[in-house]
């Protein structure tokens, strides 16, 4: 139980972006509509931050936020905060606060050194390694018979075969991404289906298919347009992230150990 507590408050501070100052979004009747009302409209929703949101979850969030700052108003307009109920309400959370400030602070106060973030990757380097990679495109048709004549005006075109590559793909290809010229990106082998990827990580750099590739969706040509080697990511690409999961390591140990030792001198009745 402490252990699932101790978590689960960590994880609401790194995600809510709990900070001291608030960016306004709007204003409704001159009181302000800021980040930090929006974060309480997105607790229903772990790891999701405002900016993620598409342009029109946006503006939903924050008609909502602008709702409720509207509804608290009428609220406290009828005297709300002066009924029993809201006082005992506010009472009950009283507890609750208390714990989330007092746990907000314990991470502040969580500082991890460039020695300990250095010894975890040195020590840890197996948790940083990026798989190999290639960048490539491709051009999706129906079927084995327009595949085989993609390659053919490909093979044509000679040095200019990627700019001719990426001219059929807008033409030709059934798949979205032939608007772009047909463009992956950089992907690893687990990200493509087995047919598609023992495929493009068998081309060299500059290289293409020879013969249509076969997978569910229809029949690929692929173009690699680079390789990357299987390598473990420097350390400054990964610190940012060894310094997040130290803190909460560090956070969860000091706030684990608090609670044990007072586990040890209180008098704990069940009944």
């Amino acid at each position: 139980m402490r252990t699932s507590l101790i978590s689960s408050v960590a994880a609401i501070l790194l995600l809510s972006g709990l900070s001291l100052s608030a960016k306004t979004l709007a204003s409704v009747d001159g009181d302000e509509i800021t980040d930090k009302d929006i974060s309480v409209m997105l607790r229903a929703m772990p790891g999701v931050s405002y900016d993620q949101l598409p342009e029109d979850m946006q503006k939903k969030v924050l008609e909502q936020a602008i709702e409720r700052k509207l509804l608290a108003k009428q609220a406290k307009s009828e005297g709300i905060q002066n009924s029993k109920e809201f006082k005992d309400a506010l009472e009950d959370a009283k507890e609750d606060l208390t714990l989330e400030v007092w746990m907000r602070q314990q991470m502040n106060n969580a500082k991890v050194s460039e020695g300990d973030m250095r010894k975890f990757y040195d020590e840890n380097k197996e948790k940083f390694v990026q798989p190999e990679l290639v960048k490539a495109k491709h051009i999706l048709v129906q079927n084995e018979k327009e595949a085989k004549e993609v390659i053919a005006e490909i093979g044509k075109a000679g040095a200019k075969a990627s700019e001719k590559f990426s001219e059929l793909a807008k033409s030709k290809s059934i798949d979205p991404a032939g608007q772009n010229g047909g463009e992956l990106g950089w992907f690893s082998k687990d990200q493509m289906v087995p047919e598609f990827a023992n495929a493009a990580f068998a081309l060299q750099k500059g290289s293409y298919s020879k013969t249509p590739v076969k997978t569910q969706f229809g029949y690929h040509v692929i173009y690699a347009e680079d390789k990357k080697a299987q390598a473990v990511l420097p350390y400054e690409d990964v610190k940012p992230q060894i310094e997040q999961n130290l803190k909460i390591q560090k956070f969860r140990d000091s706030v684990s150990s608090t609670a044990k030792k007072l586990r040890e001198k209180a008098q704990v009745t069940f009944k």
